[in-house]
């Protein structure tokens, strides 16, 4: 199914394959696609957290990726929200999540809307979070 107008959002920090993957299937199945990034407030509430790459940078990679039509640094993981603010028809997120308490409350809260959580592949052994503790290790010495 193509939607008109598809949403997801993520941190993107230490932007990688997994992050460019779920954009691109998600703009596959919309005709315009709006990414929202976590701003760093955002991220150091919910995930105790400080981004390694600040949310101006990671939002200008998003923003020059060809899938992406629009992007915005957002201050919420509230979807009901976003989607009163935005007016998307389906929101992308990695299958990684399915099951899970709170993307199931996100369908159910959207159900209401009409939209649906379009759950794509996710990409294995790769996250920012596996990434992050290699970025401190020095390579051949040099930091």
């Amino acid at each position: 199914m193509t939607y008109k107008i598809g949403y997801t959002q993520g941190v993107f920090d230490m932007f990688h394959i997994g992050h460019l993957r779920l954009i691109n299937h998600a703009k596959e199945q919309c005709e315009f696609l709006i990414v929202g990034v976590n701003s760093d407030k955002l991220v150091e509430q919910y995930k105790k957290k400080t981004p390694i790459i600040n949310e101006l940078d990671r939002s200008e990679i998003v923003r020059n990726l060809k899938a992406v039509d629009k992007c915005e640094i957002v201050d919420t993981l509230d979807k009901v929200e976003l989607y009163k603010q935005i007016q998307f028809n389906a929101i992308f997120i990695g299958d990684d999540w399915k099951g899970n308490e709170r993307w199931l409350q996100t369908e159910k809260d959207l159900s209401i809307y009409n939209v649906p959580v379009v759950y794509l592949p996710h990409t294995p052994n790769v996250s920012s979070t596996i990434l992050k503790p290699l970025s401190n290790q020095s390579i051949d010495g040099l930091s």
